[in-house]
C-alpha cells in the first residue's frame, strides 16, 4: 500500500525562529484512495519532522564578531565597524540566536571566546575573506568602500577641503571618513585598521617622510621681556610642545605654560591675542615667524603618510594625493 502525507505547515513561534526553522505538525497518514489512517485499528500517526531553512548570516555580524577578537573589547571593536557599543552588543546577541551557540565567555567587561566561537573565528575571517575579494574584483577599478583617512590639525585646516574636492572629482561615488587627531593616536588606529591613511609629523629622519619643515617660534615680539617667558602649547602628547620645552630648558631660558589647548584654533588665536608664544611650521601662521637672537634653535621636523597593508584602488589613489599635495609644502 502507498501511503501519502499531510502536512501543516507553519512557522515556530519560539526560540527556532531565529534559525528560519519551520515544522511540520503531528498529521494523520492516509493512503492513497484518500482514506484516512483513523478508520484503520492502530490509530497511526506521523511524528512531526524538523525542516530546517538555510541559516544566513549577515556579514556585519561576522565583521563585528572578528573585530572584537582582534581588539580585544567591545570599545575598540566600536572604532573599528563605526557602531556604538550597544549597538555593537545587540549585534553580537542576534549573531548568537542565529547559532543557537554562545561565543563569548563574559566575566565583567573581559570576553573570552568559547569553544564554538573559537571554531565560529576560523569560518568568519574565510567568509569575509571571500566577500572582500567577491567585492574587490567586482568592483575593480571602482569605489568600494568608505576611505579611512586620518591627519592632523595642522593639515585639516589648510589642505583636508582641497584635498578631498579633488579627489571627489575623481570618485563621485566616494565615501570618506576624516579623523583629526594626533599621529600617535592615529598611527595606533592605523596598527589597529581602524584607519586606512594617516597624515602626520615625525622625526625628520623617519623613513616615511615625504617633506621636511623648520620649526619656529610664533608669537608677539613683547613677550620675549617677560620673565618667565609665557608659552602656548597644545596638550600632550605634541612633538612641537617638546620641541619647544627642550629648546628653551637646554638654552636654560625660564618658561610657564601660560595657555595649554587642545585645539589649534584656541592656540592660534590665544597667540594671535598676545598671550604667549609657540612653536609650530609655516602651516600655523601667515605672519612671519620670530627670528631673535634671544630664542634658541629649533629642530626640523617630518611630515609623514603612512597606509595600511592593502588599499582598494580608490583609497590608494587618495593616498597618493596626499603625497603630491604634502611633497611641495
Amino acid at each position: 500500500m502507498v501511503w501519502l502525507v499531510e502536512c501543516d505547515h507553519r512557522p515556530v513561534k519560539d526560540s527556532f525562529a531565529a534559525l528560519n526553522l519551520y515544522y511540520f505538525d503531528y498529521v494523520f497518514a492516509r493512503d492513497y484512495d484518500g482514506c484516512s489512517s483513523h478508520q484503520h485499528a492502530d490509530q497511526t500517526h506521523i511524528p512531526r519532522a524538523i525542516h530546517t531553512m538555510p541559516v544566513n548570516l549577515p556579514t556585519n555580524l561576522l565583521r563585528s564578531f572578528v573585530a572584537i577578537v582582534d581588539t580585544g573589547s567591545m570599545l575598540n571593536a566600536s572604532e573599528k565597524v563605526f557602531v556604538t557599543q550597544s549597538a555593537l552588543s545587540l549585534q553580537i546577541k542576534r549573531l548568537e540566536e542565529l547559532l543557537q551557540k554562545a561565543l563569548f565567555h563574559r566575566d565583567g567587561r573581559r570576553l573570552t571566546l568559547t569553544p564554538a566561537g573559537d571554531l565560529m573565528l576560523d569560518y568568519a575571517r574565510k567568509v569575509l575573506g571571500l566577500h572582500d575579494e567577491a567585492v574587490a574584483a567586482v568592483t575593480a577599478g571602482h569605489f568600494a568602500g568608505p576611505a579611512r583617512i586620518g591627519m592632523v590639525q595642522d593639515f585639516a585646516e589648510t589642505l583636508l577641503s582641497g584635498l578631498l574636492a579633488r579627489f571627489a572629482e575623481l570618485h563621485p561615488d566616494a565615501q570618506i571618513y576624516s579623523r583629526v587627531a594626533g599621529t600617535a593616536e592615529m598611527l595606533a588606529q592605523l596598527e589597529r585598521r581602524q584607519l586606512d591613511i594617516v597624515l602626520g609629523f615625525a622625526a625628520p629622519n623617519d623613513p616615511d617622510a615625504i617633506a621636511r619643515a623648520p620649526m619656529a617660534w610664533y608669537g608677539a615680539i613683547a613677550l620675549l621681556d617677560r620673565h618667565p617667558l609665557p608659552l602656548a602649547v597644545l596638550e600632550p602628547p605634541c612633538r612641537f610642545r617638546e620641541a619647544a620645552v627642550r629648546a628653551l630648558e637646554e638654552q636654560g631660558r625660564a618658561y610657564r605654560i601660560a595657555i595649554e589647548t587642545p585645539n589649534l584654533t584656541t592656540l592660534r588665536a590665544a597667540v594671535r591675542a598676545g598671550l604667549g608664544i609657540t612653536c609650530r611650521t609655516h602651516l600655523f601662521f601667515d605672519d612671519d615667524p620670530l627670528d631673535h637672537p634671544d630664542l634658541p634653535a629649533l629642530p626640523q621636523v617630518a611630515c609623514i603618510v603612512r597606509t595600511a597593508g592593502a588599499l582598494d584602488g580608490a583609497t590608494e589613489r587618495l593616498a597618493e594625493l596626499v603625497r603630491e599635495t604634502v611633497a611641495p609644502l
